[in-house]
């Protein structure tokens, strides 16, 4: 009786499989010091399968941020509720932008530290994802304002360094987050709430701040 030939992996479920084990190491030991032999062992293959499905060090790092920044840009998408109040549906958006970056920081520091440190094309893929969640910010915020100023036709103009500078915030705060024990994600979305959300609110009531008034005439030492 012959030997019971064992079903061979489906190439994508390997390929996964090789880019779980390229984010694991990217994102804790940093691409340049990163290795494809420890890639290589870490997800059960050989070196050699490694660069005939993934090309290079190069092509295998830029196919991590591909996934990563689409698994995130998709987690923010699906954690928000249109029916909801505007208050609500950011409420929502930021836990679940925490909630992924906190499940997953070895791929968070892929995405925030290493891709924006070692040139292009690896910064430019990040900077694409990062413009689809601010796009998307903006829609949440601009739907707000209209609806609070009562103004269909309000320029996105008008509140897209809103989303830009909340973006940014929210980046901050999950990379402080990843590294302080014990905050959670719902604790790291209120800590934002709190900080925007009221600044945000006095805005669509009308209640901008505005700077002071520079003093006329020429400047005295």
């Amino acid at each position: 009786m012959g030997a019971v030939k064992t079903k061979r992996m489906p190439r994508a479920v390997r390929e996964q499989q090789m880019l779980d084990a390229a984010v694991r190491i990217f994102g804790q030991r940093g691409y340049m010091a990163a290795s494809m032999d420890e890639i290589a062992e870490l997800a059960g293959v050989s070196k050699p399968l490694v660069y005939l499905y993934l090309n290079s060090k190069e092509d295998l790092f830029t196919a991590c941020i591909r996934r990563e920044a689409k698994a995130l840009v998709e987690a923010v998408r699906a954690g928000v509720r249109r029916d909801l109040p505007a208050d609500r549906q950011l409420w929502e958006g930021l836990g679940a932008f925490f909630a992924h970056t906190g499940e997953n920081p070895d791929a968070w520091s892929v995405l925030h530290l290493q891709a924006r440190t070692h040139g292009e094309p690896f910064a430019a893929e990040v900077t694409a994802m990062r413009e689809e969640i601010v796009a998307f910010v903006t829609q949440l915020i601009l739907a707000a304002a209209r609806e609070a100023h009562r103004d269909p036709d309000l320029p996105e103009r008008e509140v897209a360094g809103l989303a830009e500078a909340l973006v940014g915030a929210a980046e901050s705060l999950a990379a402080w987050a990843n590294v302080t024990p014990g905050v959670t994600a719902r604790q790291a979305a209120a800590t934002l709430m709190n900080f925007a959300w009221a600044g945000l609110g006095d805005l669509m009531a009308g209640r901008p701040w505005a700077p002071p008034e520079e003093p006329q005439g020429p400047h005295v030492a």
